[in-house]
Order: structure tokens, then C-alpha cells, then sequence
């Protein structure tokens, strides 16, 4: 939830500098809503696809939980989408953990936009790659000659196996450059909002595409995804998929301090290390990468994600993604550890949500419950038969077409108790 604090107050006051600047930049920006009505519709229109899941629920390959902490309005968002981009063999899931005054609408924003415009650009960059295609088998060039060698040193193997790689390859790279783009729109377009104030409000955002055994996942933030799967000895195991991108990291904070952004702790909470501004104790966000949070983004925070790849074997079999407020109480063995224990596969999420909750408790007896948001993705499930996702082709074609307009106009055509410290506000 709330990773934005002030040093003098806990809170953004009248008289900070920071309220100046969002004032003046208000002043320019309250003249009418985006297309709010176009945006309504578009938003039920989003909510009426088969296989688009964003509430408490479950289906045939996953599970979705999330529950209020006690300190307000649920800032916490999660999507898992089936049949995602069209595709049968391929799911589409994210969690998004949102802070500051507007944080939970940032959130919502995100679940609901960032995977049409993920879809346009992988289809955009699917078409690109069958035309390179085309090219390097009419005059024998490598589509990708940076991994020649790699191709090359392994000339020993079938000619299938070689295949296979440059298949993987293409999958990572289309869907790493179609990561890319659909975040740098997706930060561009909070940017022109007029009806979300994002100046000291953001998202953090970890998302995956599973297409068969292609696993690709971009992340922003300190939400968190961990594999569970099985070792030799068929123990479970669990495997961090992605890193938190706090900023005492080394490679984060050179970033914030060459951009003379300030990286540091409160006497009360040394342990969570905040960005902030260069001549103001404010606004503390404790992470280095966020979507939104424009009154740090000319200090070094960014929103570009980090991609990583994995292929996926039979000893893998879930994927959860989830806020802090399930990693800020719970290790990751204990996670895989629930949800491989819990009653039913429908009930993985809430199982752990309320493992969470007693944990809170127990570890922090005086600090108030976070949020809390989990995405269980089943990996062995008949993933090539999401039965509980009906074909939506249609409805697919028709954000694809809005979603690539939105794209074009936004680009200029273009593509005593334990203390609890932890990156939420206390």
C-alpha cells in the first residue's frame, strides 16, 4: 500500500514543496476529463470478456485473492487473462500494489491497460519478425546475428534442437521488446491523465505471459513472483523469479544519485531505504522503479521493467505472483508451502491471503494489516485447454484496434514489538 511518506510529517503537507508543485501543475491540468465516458465504456466493455478475471475468483489454471488491510481503500490490483491476445496456449497475469493518495486508482488504471497495450505491440512485433522472416530465408541471414554464435557452438545437436532454441529466442525477444514498449506507453500515458493526479502517486507492477512452456515476466517495483517446483528428491522448492527493486540497491541507487535524487532511512525504520527529492524530505517512496510518481522521475526513478525469461519444465508446477503484504510477513519457502498445501487449488489465494493476515498479527501485534493481493498460476493444468476461457477473438480484435489507436495518438505516431520495517507507510 502506502510507500510515499514525508520525513516531517508521515504525510504530505499544505506547505511542502511538493504540494506547491502539484498545485501548479493541477492548475494546468483540470480542464476536462480524458474521454472519460469512452473510458467508462471501454472498462465495461474490458470487464465483459470470457477468460478476464480481476476479483476474488478462480478458474481452471488459477486463483485470484485479495483482501483490504486496515489502513483504508484497498490500493492493491490484480488480472489474470486467459486465451490472452487471442492466443489458446497463452495467459496473461499481474498484480499491482499502489501508493499515495490516488495510488489505487493508478493500480486499477494499470490492470486495465497495460495488457491491451502489451497485446498491440506483441502483435505489431509478431508481424515485424514474419517479415525479417521472410527475408532471412530468401537471402540465408540469421534473424537474430547477435546469437549466432550461441547457434553455432552448439552445431553437435540435431538440427531440431537448434530449431527449438531459435524458437525460444524469438518468443523472448518479441515479447521483451513488446514489454518494453507497452510500459514506456503505459507511464507516458499516466503522464497526460487528468482525471488520476500521478505526480506523487504510482503503481508497482509484475506481470507475466506463459505461452506454453515460454515464460516471460516484466517487473516494476518491489511486488514479488516465486516458482514453486520440485528438485531432485521431488521436494517443492521455490525459486525467486524476479528481484525487489528497492532503492539501496547498487545499481538503482547510482541511478537516483547521478540524477541528484536522495536515497536514505528513517531513524525509525533503518531498514527501508526511500528516494527523495533533491531539496525536500519528500516524498520517501521506498522503491526505485514505479509507474507514475512523476515528482521523482526526473530524480532517477524509472519505470522501465525488468525482463526475465524462463522455460519452463514438468517440475514446475505454480506461480505466484503477489503485493508486499504477503512477502513483508511470509518467506518465499513458506508461500509455496501454503498455497501446495491449501485445501483446493480454487482456494490457494485466500488460503495464503489469511496466512498473511495471522502472520501481521503475530509479527506485528501494533502496525495495521497491509493489503494484500495473490495470483496462484497453475502450471500443469492442461495448459493448452483453458476450458473455463471461451474463444474472445472479437473482443480481442476490438480493443487491439482501440488499444493501437490510443498507442499511435500517445506516441505522436510513434512507436517493543518487533519495529515494522518494511516499505509501507507506519
Amino acid at each position: 500500500m502506502g510507500s510515499c511518506l514525508s520525513s516531517d510529517s508521515r504525510s504530505p503537507h499544505p506547505g511542502s514543496p511538493a504540494s506547491a508543485i502539484r498545485k501548479r501543475k493541477n492548475s494546468k491540468k483540470r480542464l476536462g476529463s480524458r474521454n472519460s465516458s469512452f473510458d467508462l465504456h471501454k472498462e465495461e466493455l474490458l470487464h465483459r470478456i470470457p477468460g478476464r478475471m480481476f476479483l476474488n475468483g478462480s478458474s481452471e489454471v488459477a486463483s485470484l485473492f485479495s483482501q483490504q488491510g486496515k489502513k483504508g481503500t484497498n490500493q492493491d490490483a490484480m488480472i489474470v487473462w486467459e486465451n490472452f491476445g487471442s492466443r489458446e496456449d497463452t495467459v496473461f497475469c499481474g498484480v499491482f500494489d499502489g501508493h499515495g493518495p490516488f495510488g489505487h486508482m493508478v493500480a486499477k488504471r494499470v490492470r486495465d491497460a497495460l495488457p491491451l497495450k502489451l497485446s498491440t505491440h506483441w502483435e505489431v512485433n509478431i508481424k515485424s519478425e514474419d517479415v525479417l522472416r521472410e527475408i532471412s530465408l530468401n537471402t540465408g541471414s540469421s534473424l537474430y546475428p547477435e546469437d549466432a554464435v550461441l547457434i553455432s557452438a552448439e552445431e553437435s545437436r540435431h538440427s531440431i534442437d537448434v530449431e527449438e532454441t531459435e524458437k525460444h529466442l524469438e518468443v523472448f525477444q518479441t515479447l521483451k521488446e513488446s514489454f518494453l514498449k507497452a510500459y514506456k506507453v503505459m507511464d507516458r500515458e499516466l503522464r497526460s491523465y487528468t482525471n488520476i493526479d500521478c505526480f506523487c502517486s504510482g503503481t508497482t507492477s509484475v506481470t507475466l505471459v506463459k505461452q506454453g512452456e515460454n515464460l516471460v515476466i516484466g517487473n516494476v517495483g518491489d511486488s514479488r513472483a516465486v516458482l514453486g517446483t520440485r528438485g531432485e528428491d521431488d521436494s517443492l522448492t521455490a525459486v525467486q523469479l524476479t528481484v525487489d527493486l528497492k532503492p539501496d540497491l547498487p545499481a538503482e541507487f547510482e541511478r537516483i544519485r547521478k540524477c541528484k535524487g536522495r536515497v536514505f532511512s528513517l531513524q525509525d525504520e533503518p531498514d527501508v531505504a526511500r528516494v527523495w527529492m533533491p531539496n525536500s524530505n519528500s516524498p520517501g517512496l521506498a522503491m526505485a522503479r514505479a509507474f507514475g510518481d512523476f515528482c521523482l522521475k526526473d530524480f532517477g526513478v524509472i519505470s522501465v521493467p525488468e525482463i526475465s525469461y524462463r522455460r519452463l519444465s514438468e517440475k514446475d508446477e505454480f506461480i505466484v505472483l503477489a503485493t508486499d503484504g504477503i512477502w513483508d510477513v511470509l518467506s518465499n519457502d513458506e508461500v509455496v508451502n501454503i498455497v501446495d498445501s491449501a485445501s483446493s487449488r480454487s482456494s490457494a489465494a485466500r488460503s495464503l491471503v489469511e496466512e498473511a493476515v495471522r502472520a501481521w498479527k503475530i509479527t506485528y501485534p501494533t502496525s495495521k494489516v497491509d493489503d494484500c493481493a495473490v495470483v496462484c498460476l497453475f502450471l500443469d493444468s492442461n495448459s493448452n485447454n483453458f476450458s473455463t476461457a471461451s474463444s474472445t477473438e472479437d473482443n480481442d480484435k476490438t480493443f487491439v484496434l482501440m488499444e493501437m489507436t490510443e498507442v499511435s495518438n500517445n506516441m505522436g505516431g510513434a512507436l517493543s514489538p518487533p519495529a515494522l520495517n518494511r516499505s509501507c507507510t507506519v
